[in-house]
């Protein structure tokens, strides 16, 4: 079976990213034949809620409930330091593990469980 992905089912996703403080930059994204994607973004770490939402996110996307897992991981990624320096050449990676978890499923759960509005920095100081 072809699972290719169309560009619209990033939409929502990385729409509801870039909304996040903290995040920046061009949000990349991709999938492979067998349903499988990615989404690869920076963190300012130097922003104020830089660490709330990392924290955030690692929260839901990688240990939600012991009883309650998405088939999600959350991870930085790094260029060899040696060639760029420190943390802020970070860059933060989404991957789902089960071809049946699309990206718009993986927004309406941050939706459902960030800050709301998720761009509103007054939200993200109060958790």
């Amino acid at each position: 079976m072809d699972r290719v992905m169309d560009e619209r089912a990033f939409g929502t996703l990385l729409k509801y990213l870039a909304k996040i403080p903290a995040i920046t930059g061009t949000i990349g994204h991709g999938a492979n034949d067998d349903g499988l994607w990615w989404i690869k973004f920076e963190i300012d770490i130097n922003h104020e809620l830089a660490w709330s939402a990392i924290q955030e996110l690692a929260h839901v996307l990688n240990y939600l409930s012991v009883n309650e897992r998405l088939p999600t991981t959350f991870y930085p990624v790094s260029p060899p330091p040696y060639l760029n320096g420190g943390p802020e050449f970070l860059s933060w990676v989404i991957e789902n593990t089960d071809p049946d978890m699309k990206p718009g499923t993986v927004q309406k759960w941050l939706e459902g469980r960030l800050p709301n509005p998720v761009d509103s920095v007054e939200e993200w100081r109060s958790n």
